[in-house]
């Protein structure tokens, strides 16, 4: 008989704990190392928690739904005796998540996708609240609290914690309300911004099916997630935009002409690796937009480092991974981890360290279109680059116009920490950079 050994949630990041959205093995089956055991999930990706044992699994101890944390146990493994060699990995369980990769674009699309519609309410259901009521709110009609559907236990733990029931969606059983439901709308009471909305005039909520016919969609868990931070976001801090271009003709020449060998190579080089590397010349001589506002509002945290996150548009949501040290790397370089990330992002592979430890965010529209736009910071960042597709425009050199290719380009900032005059020189000496490639190699 093996040696029984514990199999614990391994190092996760900057996360204090996370959804188990899957559990892939069951008592009894035999896993082989590196086999997947459960699939955890966070507001910006979902990964894969391995085995680092071989063995027979005794006793799994999660389960689907559960939050778990760095070291939390996930199951109990007989592993396999010493040469004996991994036991065969078993048959792949239906069960299992199969997300076939989207093929990708010659070019990467790392995109803004357009803000979803609201939700409708189901006909004739009680329309939701744009916000939870706080918590310490009384019920104001005790009769209809009491009518409720649900046990007299839930309405009892409602009652204590000072919750009205018929503000809360019961998911059980013909809509009954369960104690996960009560303690659900808690959580999202004390998670939500609502400190930052407070007295603010709520949405009018609408029964669109007396209008003709609906479809209540599904938001993603990612949408419904970063839906709140970006609101946070929004009310929290001063946003301006600035709105400026770059005269792209000469990169894009260039551009065009190393793709093929580029190509060969496996990558695929697009205008975005080009961006960052300006990005972050551009930084270097304003440093301040590297930065964050220290939690004292009276300090700034400048950073020395350059990691760039860029916006990619998935099947499930907006999610911004990141490329480390971009200041250290060449464009080819650049534009392989690029396209490696992104196809991980859209086929929900992106490992913890890929999404965090962003001093400075890229959101492009790619081959999508738009022109200008007023892109959300991503706090604590100060800062964030909006890039849209490049036209070709008639441009006036002194004696006649000659056309051009011209890249929109538009930075949100928080006018805390910079100022209008640093921001057009950010944009102006970025354009400059785009606008001659040698610029790019001093």
């Amino acid at each position: 008989m093996g040696e029984v050994k514990d199999v614990v949630v391994p190092d996760i990041g900057d996360f204090d704990e996370v959804d188990v959205i899957e559990v892939l093995v069951a008592s009894g089956d035999t896993v082989a190392v590196e086999d997947s055991l459960i699939t955890l999930e966070s507001d910006k990706a979902t990964m894969d928690v391995p085995t680092p044992f071989a063995g027979t699994i005794r006793d799994v101890k999660v389960k689907a739904g559960d939050k778990v944390g760095e070291g939390a146990l996930i199951l109990t493994l007989e592993a396999a005796e010493q040469g004996e060699g991994p036991p065969p990995a078993p048959p792949p369980s239906e069960s299992v998540r199969a997300t076939p990769p989207e093929t990708p674009p010659e070019e990467p699309a790392e995109l803004e996708p357009p803000s979803p519609e609201p939700a409708a309410p189901e006909p004739g259901s009680p329309p939701a609240p744009s916000s939870p009521p706080p918590m310490a709110e009384p019920v104001v009609d005790p009769s209809a609290f009491n009518k409720a559907y649900a046990s007299p236990a839930v309405r009892r733990f409602g009652r204590e914690l000072g919750v009205d029931l018929t503000r809360v969606r019961g998911t059980g059983r013909k809509s009954r309300i369960l104690k996960e439901d009560v303690q659900g709308y808690i959580k999202r009471a004390l998670s939500e911004p609502a400190a930052v909305g407070a007295g603010l005039p709520e949405v009018p909520q609408i029964d669109f099916s007396r209008f003709g016919e609906i479809e209540r969609v599904a938001r993603t868990r990612i949408q419904k997630i970063s839906g709140p931070r970006l609101h946070a976001s929004w009310v929290n801090l001063p946003h301006v935009t600035q709105n400026d271009e770059a005269d792209i003709t000469e990169l894009e020449e260039f551009r065009k002409e190393q793709k093929p060998a580029a190509k060969e190579q496996g990558i695929s080089l697009t205008p975005l690796a080009f961006i960052m590397k300006a990005v972050v010349m551009s930084l270097k001589e304003f440093p301040v937009l590297n930065s964050s506002l220290d939690k004292d509002d009276e300090h700034l945290v400048l950073k020395r480092y350059y990691h760039l996150g860029f916006a990619v548009d998935t099947t499930g949501g907006l999610v911004v991974p990141v490329i480390k040290d971009v200041d250290r790397k060449g464009i080819l370089e650049v534009a392989r981890e690029l396209g490696e990330i992104s196809g991980a992002a859209r086929e929900g592979k992106l490992k913890p360290d890929q999404i965090q430890g962003a001093s400075f965010t890229i959101s492009s529209l790619g081959s999508i279109g738009g022109s200008y736009f007023t892109p959300i910071i991503n706090a604590p960042e100060v800062a964030i680059l909006g890039v849209a597709r490049a036209r070709m425009k008639p441009v006036w050199q002194g004696s006649e116009f000659v056309p051009r290719l011209i890249l929109p380009l538009s930075l949100s900032y928080d006018h805390r920490v910079v100022d209008g005059a640093m921001a057009v020189r950010f944009t102006t000496y970025l354009a400059r950079l785009l606008s001659d490639i040698r610029r790019l190699a001093l």
